[in-house]
């Protein structure tokens, strides 16, 4: 049986979890060509490299018997955890690594931090739709129209705040946009 794994990307594989998140969008057949330059643009190495600033588990790579095969990018909004995006490699696909991700991302995340976990799908998204609802997330809206003309079902699952405290999102002290301004200068 393969063993299933996760942890925060390191620093040397975030070129490859981007170049994986790229191709993966790219691929996908339930989003319009201005939501995937959109995405693509939104979601640079840098943009990765600050979400782990604020929580290194806000990239995480799924592995198959040690081998990246998946990924896992998250962020946090105000009391809740935005799920950016979730997927799994095309040489990993035929693999129970999808449910591993759904299980150790909630595992992680509903630690007292966040009242909840939400994403935001393409309705004609069928499987990832199904994979959410195993894992008892449920539909909390359909909006119509909402990105570049199409609709989107935010998905939410609760989880248990603890804390008095609430995060701010990706509000980054001087220090995190000055180190942010030099990745981006070096073309990190």
């Amino acid at each position: 049986m393969p063993e299933l794994g996760h942890h925060a990307a390191r620093p040397d594989e975030i070129d490859m979890i981007h170049h994986e998140l790229m191709a993966v969008i790219d691929e996908s057949p339930h989003y319009n060509d201005l939501f995937k330059a959109h995405e693509k643009d939104r979601l640079s190495k840098s943009f990765l490299r600050a979400l782990q600033r604020v929580d290194p588990f806000h990239v995480i790579v799924l592995t198959v018997d040690g081998v990246p095969g998946g990924g896992l990018i998250s962020g946090p909004e105000t009391g809740s955890l935005f799920r950016y995006w979730s997927w799994i490699f095309p040489s990993h696909r035929q693999t129970r690594l999808g449910l591993h991700g759904m299980r150790v991302f909630d595992e992680h995340w509903d630690n007292g931090k966040f009242h909840k976990a939400f994403t935001w799908v393409r309705p004609e998204n069928e499987v990832a739709l199904a994979l959410l609802r195993r894992y008892g997330y449920e539909q909390a809206a359909l909006l119509r129209q909402q990105i570049f003309g199409q609709d989107y079902v935010v998905m939410e699952k609760f989880y248990t705040k603890q804390t008095d405290t609430y995060d701010r999102g990706m509000g980054l002290g001087r220090l995190a946009r000055f180190k942010a301004r030099v990745d981006a200068m070096l073309g990190r």
